[in-house]
């Protein structure tokens, strides 16, 4: 049960919530449920390749449901994850670096939002 309140709050979620901010949203519904319970299984889903986990935010794990090639924009003032499209951006198909093997990459933008005028 608990499970599934997990994989309902992070596979419908737009954004790219942390395991707090899960554990905040599963624990509206089910206040038994532990932090330890949402954070392991945020851990399993990731292990399995329901979801990715990203380093995005100071240092804060978040949570991903799109698992497809993509891209991140974090927007400066307000920490809000965007996600962009991997052919929006050009990047070379392989990088070489002389002392690893680099198995995925991608790109995380950090911007300001343009005001107007």
């Amino acid at each position: 049960m608990h499970r599934l309140a997990v994989a309902k709050v992070i596979l419908t979620s737009r954004a790219h919530p942390s395991a707090e901010e899960v554990w905040i949203s599963v624990k509206a519904k089910y206040p038994a449920i532990s932090r330890a319970t949402v954070y392991n299984t945020l851990d399993l889903f990731a292990e399995k390749g329901l979801l990715r986990r990203h380093i995005l935010r100071q240092g804060t794990s978040v949570y991903d449901p799109a698992i497809q090639p993509h891209h991140h924009l974090v927007e400066e003032e307000t920490g809000h994850v965007y996600d962009i499209p991997w052919n929006a951006v050009r990047l070379p198909e392989r990088i070489e670096l002389s002392d690893f093997e680099v198995t995925e990459f991608h790109l995380v933008i950090k911007g300001k939002k343009k005001r107007g005028g």
